[in-house]
C-alpha cells in the first residue's frame, strides 16, 4: 500500500514548506541533486520505454508550468524544454536519475492547438499509460494557483479516480498570488479533492521561480521510493 506523505507545515504567509522533521527531506534533496538525464519521448503506447524503478508523472493544463517544475526540482535550467506556445509537448517525455526513479512529463491538456484527431490520439495514449503502467507510483496534477481547479482538470481527476491511480495536486506559480488569496486557494482546492478516492488530501504549493515548496515535494517522492522498496 502506498502511504500518503506527511502534510507539509504551514508558514505565516499561507504558503507551505517541508516539515523540518520529515525523515525524507534529506533523501529527497540528494535524490533530485543526482545526475538527471533525458531518456526518451514516446508519442504512442507502443513506443514507451521499458519499465524501471518507479515512475512519477506530471499532468496539467498547457502552460501550467510542468517543464519549469521539472527543471526546478532537478536544479537543471534546461532539462525539460519550456515553451510559451500552448500544447507544444505532444509526447510522454521521460527523464531519469539512476535506475530508481523516472519523471514523466505528460502532454498538456486544455489548450492544445492541434486537429481534433490528434488531440483524441493523445488522450487515448494518456489513458492507456495511466491504466497500464504498473510502476507508476503517483501522478502529480499541476494546477495554476492563479486560477484554481477548472472543469478540464476535474475530467483528469475523474479519470485518475476511476483508474485507481494515486495522485496529488500541486499548485504552481504560488509567487504570483497574494498571500491571503493563496491561502484561500489552498483551502478551496483541498476542499474539492478531499472526498476523491485516489487523491492525497493535501495540496503541494510550489513556485519554480523562488523554489518555495520544492523540498516538500522532493521529500514526498523520496518517501514513495522507500515505500516501494
Amino acid at each position: 500500500m502506498i502511504l500518503a506523505p506527511r502534510a507539509p507545515a504551514d508558514d505565516k504567509r499561507g504558503m507551505t514548506d517541508a516539515d523540518p522533521e520529515d525523515p525524507f527531506l534529506e533523501a529527497g534533496r540528494l535524490l533530485f541533486a543526482g545526475p538527471w538525464d533525458f531518456l526518451t519521448a514516446a508519442p504512442t503506447i507502443e513506443t514507451l520505454p521499458p519499465m524501471r524503478g518507479i515512475e512519477i508523472a506530471l499532468a496539467g493544463r498547457s502552460n501550467v508550468g510542468k517543464s519549469s517544475l521539472v527543471n526546478a526540482l532537478t536544479g537543471r535550467k534546461a532539462l525539460a524544454r519550456t515553451s510559451v506556445t500552448p500544447g507544444r509537448t505532444q509526447e510522454l517525455i521521460f527523464f531519469g536519475v539512476g535506475p530508481q526513479l523516472t519523471l514523466v512529463d505528460m502532454p498538456g491538456y486544455g489548450f492544445a492547438k492541434a486537429p481534433k484527431e490528434k488531440v483524441e490520439a493523445w488522450t487515448r495514449t494518456i489513458r492507456d499509460y495511466l491504466r497500464g503502467r504498473v510502476n507508476l507510483a503517483r501522478v502529480f496534477v499541476l494546477i495554476d494557483s492563479r486560477h484554481g481547479l477548472k472543469p478540464v482538470d476535474t475530467d483528469i481527476l475523474d479519470l485518475l479516480d476511476k483508474a485507481a491511480v494515486s495522485y496529488a495536486v500541486v499548485l504552481t506559480k504560488a509567487d504570483q498570488v497574494k498571500p491571503t488569496d493563496f491561502a484561500a486557494r489552498v483551502e478551496e482546492t483541498e476542499a474539492k479533492i478531499r472526498r476523491r478516492p485516489a487523491a492525497y488530501p493535501h495540496v503541494f504549493p510550489t513556485s519554480s521561480e523562488t523554489g518555495a515548496g520544492l523540498p516538500a515535494l522532493r521529500a514526498a517522492v523520496a518517501r514513495l521510493i522507500a515505500e516501494r522498496a
